[in-house]
């Protein structure tokens, strides 16, 4: 939805590439590491844009992560000094708390996905990035970034802020999300696996992301499709860092043997995969917001794309459909027959 982007050029803009020694001036904070590699592509990829008073381009950043050696971390920071820091509150706070990383320069202070971040249901994320908040200078800027943020939230993020400004996007109205369609398949449990098969076999997809509640049920969804012959691969966080390195880059590289990604939440937000056009939720997830990161994966950067959604009746699932319904879609029609999709409804271009 571009809200990386507003970060990204806003501090490459504002930094002063001449600034002899260099300081660590921006720190940018997310809840998964594959939010924080992302972003750390994408201030490279623009910084060659942007350089100092000698033509040159100056600018550096540091990814800083879980599942990393903090030795190479420590050894990294003793020698070099990155502009801008990107990573996960548990790194950060250990770098800072050992005397590897000063953040007492910093000019910009930065939690993406802020709802994930500091929200109810990661408390230790949340006190992490308080304590990390307290070592930086009280004249930094703050800035927070979600495209779900409930009241309890937003004055959560208030508390990290003084006189803050608020950017909101048609608040009060249904968000749509344009060159994407949304269906509901009403379910049962035992009929989800053979359903999904034959949406593999009639809809002509780049590459879809499967959304299923648990990292078991990744597991054994994804066997039992590759037994069937579908190229599929797992992403769930459970894994080795480097194993889910590895499986992203394969399924980023738009490898023939990952266009099924059956997936935890890991990959339900900020995290882009471009040739993405179907989205299925195998299991619905807990609640609207979630739904929307989810589907979103799809129908990105002006492309078209699908949702199905597989409802079981007398279950959270029908609840959570009536809250999408009232916040972000007029209709979410049930799809009877998968063989209606056309492929000019999710191949292309919106226009």
């Amino acid at each position: 939805m571009g809200k990386t982007a507003v970060f990204v050029f806003s501090v490459l803009n504002m930094l002063d590439r001449d600034e002899t020694p260099k300081r660590v001036r921006c720190l940018v904070i997310v809840h998964t590491r594959e939010m924080a590699h992302q972003i750390q592509n994408e201030f490279d990829r623009f910084k060659t844009h942007f350089k100092n008073s000698n033509g040159t381009q100056s600018i550096e950043t540091k990814l800083l992560c879980g599942g990393y050696s903090v030795r190479a971390d420590k050894d990294y920071l003793r020698t070099e000094t990155p502009q801008i820091v990107i990573g996960t509150p548990g790194r950060i706070l250990q770098l800072v708390n050992d005397g590897a990383l000063d953040l007492g320069h910093i000019k910009f202070f930065i939690v993406d996905e802020c709802d994930k971040v500091l929200g109810p249901d990661s408390p230790d994320m949340r006190y992490d990035v308080q304590r990390i908040f307290f070592k930086t200078p009280k004249d930094r800027q703050v800035m927070m970034f979600s495209a779900t943020l409930s009241p309890e939230i937003r004055e959560i993020c208030k508390k990290f802020m003084q006189h803050p400004k608020e950017v909101i996007i048609d608040e009060g109205k249904q968000l749509r999300l344009a060159g994407l369609r949304q269906y509901s398949m009403m379910l049962r449990e035992d009929e989800k696996t053979r359903k999904l098969t034959e949406i593999f076999d009639s809809v002509d997809f780049n590459q879809v992301f499967v959304f299923v509640k648990s990292v078991q049920r990744a597991k054994k969804l994804n066997e039992i499709l590759q037994t069937e012959g579908f190229p599929t691969i797992a992403l769930f966080g459970s894994m080795p860092q480097k194993t889910r390195d590895e499986r992203i880059n394969i399924a980023k590289s738009d490898s023939q043997n990952a266009r099924i990604m059956v997936a935890t939440d890991l990959c339900g937000r900020g995290v882009d995969f471009k040739s993405v056009n179907v989205v299925i939720n195998y299991d619905m997830p807990e609640d609207s917001e979630t739904y929307l990161h989810r589907v979103g994966r799809a129908g990105r950067f002006g492309t078209k794309g699908i949702a199905i959604s597989f409802v079981t009746a007398g279950t959270r699932d029908e609840e959570v459909l009536e809250e999408v319904k009232q916040k972000f879609v007029d209709d979410l029609p049930n799809l009877e027959d998968v063989r209606s999709i056309q492929p000019s409804d999710y191949m292309g271009h919106d226009r």
